[in-house]
């Protein structure tokens, strides 16, 4: 019978000692979602700053959850419900609204239709109709608010046995929430659930046809989407109100899924992708590529982070190579310029995106539980690299809030740790599903959405409220 034991602390070896101190006094963060009070939700992929921050949450340390008739009990799980079909996307929460995408096989099971991208494989067949929905649960309870189907067909192609068909991840500006499905099309819902406009892209034809991801970010009116693909890739603005399209930029680049950031630099807005050729810089009014910089990897999935006039974008498909850009006068091709303040080779991250939190980025090798902490400023070890004990494979990016750091893998299990020089272990939690899918930290709950389930963790015995 599975068993899910109760939350422990365990312990974390640190495998090498503590090198250079963390500089006093955090950094400033990127370009924000700069809706009012967006600073205490988690309004889109990586949160507010888009750099997997919560400035104001304090989530639990331990929870606890069992499969065990014999010991039904659970720890700090306010509530726990069951969403329909499958997908990877985080949750995004706003007021007392927590929204959620997913895709649902639909009608009689037809025969399996496989990828035709060249050298597909580890790939899932495509044996059913899927309706492509946008969810709305109660903040307080979990209970379902409203459940919106935006499209219905049969997906042109499926995808790697470890992704959906709902991986990217909405955004809300707390006026608006937009959907995202990739081949499937872009959606505009009111926080009701009506659909405002939709606008569609074509076919994605991914590598090796492993499906599709990256999200949507958006800034002040202005909602960006990056189309990068084996065909002819691009990256396009959009106005917010009414899906028209402002400009769309070609891009001389193969399948990736990484989100784009946007960043602030001299009073105008950047919009920050990586990619397999270049991670590059465009100029959100007019989409002219301002930088670009060389040195990066094939199937770029890791999100670039941005504080301080310091852009973070790293990678490790088949090469590994993290890059620190200096943004103040960057203009053009600064591969192996003074704008590239420093590199690493060491233990970059492939599939979770880095954490950038007050002087510290952390990143896990690939997708291992190996963690690596260097200051932002000079890419010196802070400590580590810190072998993670009880986590494995990790997709999940790690989060921050209330001086800890969160990291979920595959198997459900999530290690915190303090946020310290040297960081101390806390907890090691676990619950009975696996989780693809980044955490989402608001008020005093950490959500989490498993391959079944989404989870609100509190800790309501603490005596906090949320905001």
């Amino acid at each position: 019978m599975m068993r899910c034991r109760r939350s422990v602390v365990v312990a974390i070896y640190v495998m090498l000692a503590l090198s250079l101190a963390v500089p006093e006094g955090p950094l400033d963060a990127a370009a924000p979602n700069n809706a009012p009070d967006a600073a205490n939700y988690w309004p889109q992929w990586r949160g507010p700053m888009s750099t997997g921050v919560a400035p104001h949450a304090h989530p639990p340390i331990e929870w606890h959850e069992s499969a065990d008739d014999e010991d039904p009990k659970t720890k700090n799980i306010r509530w726990k419900t069951q969403l329909p079909g499958k997908g990877h996307s985080t949750p995004v929460i706003w007021g007392d609204q927590v929204f959620v995408t997913s895709a649902i096989s639909v009608g009689d099971a037809f025969d399996p239709k496989y990828s035709e991208a060249p050298g597909a494989h580890d790939n899932i067949p495509v044996t059913h109709k899927h309706r492509f929905v946008v969810l709305a649960l109660h903040r307080a309870d979990g209970h379902l608010l409203w459940q919106t189907t935006v499209y219905e067909a049969v997906p042109h192609e499926g995808g790697h046995y470890t992704a959906s068909h709902a991986s990217a991840s909405p955004v809300t500006d707390g006026e608006h929430l937009f959907a995202f499905f990739g081949s499937s099309g872009l959606f505009c819902l009111d926080l009701q659930g009506q659909v405002v406009w939709s606008k569609e892209f074509g076919h994605m034809q991914t590598r090796h046809g492993h499906g599709e991801g990256g999200s949507p970010a958006i800034y002040g009116e202005t909602l960006i989407v990056n189309w990068d693909h084996e065909g002819r890739s691009f990256v396009a603005a959009l106005n917010k109100r009414t899906g028209k399209e402002l400009w769309r930029e070609p891009r001389d680049e193969v399948t990736s899924w990484a989100t784009p950031i946007v960043i602030e630099h001299d009073g105008s807005a950047q919009v920050i992708i990586s990619g397999t050729q270049r991670v590059r810089a465009y100029d959100l009014q007019s989409g002219k590529v301002v930088w670009s910089c060389g040195g990066l990897s094939r199937n770029i999935v890791a999100s670039p982070v941005a504080a301080a006039g310091m852009v973070f974008a790293a990678s490790s498909y088949d090469t590994r190579n993290l890059l620190a850009i200096r943004v103040a006068g960057a203009q053009g091709d600064i591969t192996e310029t003074k704008n590239v303040a420093w590199t690493t080779r060491q233990l970059t991250p492939y599939v979770p995106s880095p954490l950038l939190y007050e002087n510290t980025l952390y990143f896990l090798r690939h997708y291992q539980g190996i963690l690596s902490r260097l200051d932002v400023g000079s890419g010196e070890p802070i400590t580590g690299p810190l072998r993670l004990n009880g986590i494995r494979d990790v997709y999940a990016s790690p989060v921050a809030a209330d001086g800890r750091v969160y990291i979920t893998d595959l198997a459900g299990t999530t290690v915190v740790l303090t946020h310290d020089p040297v960081p101390r272990p806390l907890a090691v939690n676990r619950l009975c599903e696996g989780i693809s899918a980044s955490a989402a930290l608001v008020g005093a709950a950490m959500y989490l959405r498993g391959s079944e389930s989404l989870y609100c963790l509190a800790d309501d015995g603490a005596g906090r409220r949320d905001p």
